[in-house]
């Protein structure tokens, strides 16, 4: 699955990105993204536990995994890694509904790691339902601290 471009009547109206400042190296990071044992201890947001079926991490490889929330309701998810460019971008597909590509890269800051990651819906439906249903603003704040958390200890 191709990452999607942007609506030309609404550039903003499928998106949501987070950039952060994260006080570990790139190598560490990229770690802490693609190695299945660490992704089990900081996956979701906060609250969140993550339970995986299945994992490749490869391009063309696929994420099966159920995150399972505070309140106790599970998320099925199923993810298919598109581009692996170690340690500097991963590209990835949400195709579990609401339906979405993932660009992620891993910057040298110094010492540390600018990370950027956007959210493409693939429409403005599914953005609605993401933010509006599942909290997806906040839950993407909630998932970068806890990956910033987590590679902080590492």
């Amino acid at each position: 699955m191709a990452l999607k471009n942007k609506p030309t009547n609404s550039p903003a109206a499928n998106e949501l990105a987070i950039t952060r400042i994260l006080n570990a190296p790139r190598e560490l990071v990229w770690e802490a993204w693609t190695d299945p044992k660490h992704l089990a201890r900081w996956w979701g947001p906060n609250g969140f536990t993550t339970t995986t079926h299945k994992i490749e991490v490869k391009e063309g490889g696929e994420w099966d995994f159920i995150m399972h929330g505070p309140d106790g309701a599970d998320y099925k998810n199923r993810i298919v890694f598109n581009t692996l460019i170690k340690p500097e971008l991963i590209t990835y597909s949400n195709i579990t509904r609401p339906k979405f590509d993932v660009t992620i890269t891993f910057n040298k800051f110094g010492t540390k790691t600018k990370l950027n990651v956007l959210m493409v819906f693939d429409s403005a439906e599914d953005y609605d339902v993401a933010v509006n249903t599942f909290g997806a603003k906040q839950g993407l704040q909630q998932h970068i601290g806890r990956l910033k958390e987590f590679v902080e200890k590492m």
